[in-house]
């Protein structure tokens, strides 16, 4: 093999600086739960009970082998701006929720494991999550006048 400098390339070849990658928060998700899917049956570890971490402790939280480690395992992730397995640096580059990490990964939910393919369907559906619950409150709030039509 012989040794060239950038210079010496550059006149063999169209050198460019590698850009960052922009991806749209659906793309992220996408390609996070694509990750997961290539091995639905591996068993993931998960984030013991977020939502009883203090505050200040929530966006260090991570797991060896978690979600959040296939994410950041992935070049093509970490080259659009993902930082870490981290929970605060996933919930801000893929742009979800304390809730929706909760939904995604939680203990408390899975215990200490879950399968990597229940992973990628709930980040799948976080664009749905977030219609849902309110979707199911307004459901709720509109039948109670008809029950109380119906037990009048």
């Amino acid at each position: 093999m012989e040794h060239r400098d950038i210079n010496q390339i550059r006149g063999l070849a169209d050198v460019q600086p590698s850009l960052p990658q922009v991806l749209t928060r659906r793309e992220r998700l996408e390609r996070w739960a694509e990750l997961l899917d290539r091995d639905p049956n591996r068993r993931l570890s998960t984030l013991g009970e977020i939502e009883f971490a203090p505050r200040a402790e929530r966006p260090s939280m991570r797991a060896d082998n978690s979600p959040l480690a296939v994410a950041f395992e992935d070049p093509v992730l970490r080259a659009a701006g993902l930082r870490s397995d981290r929970l605060g640096d996933a919930m801000a580059f893929f742009q979800i929720s304390q809730d929706g990490a909760h939904y995604i990964m939680c203990s408390c939910l899975f215990g200490q494991s879950m399968s990597a393919g229940t992973a990628a369907a709930r980040v799948r559906s976080m664009d749905q999550v977030h219609w849902l619950v309110p979707a199911s409150v307004m459901a709720g709030l509109a039948s109670i006048p008809v029950l109380l039509h119906l037990l009048g």
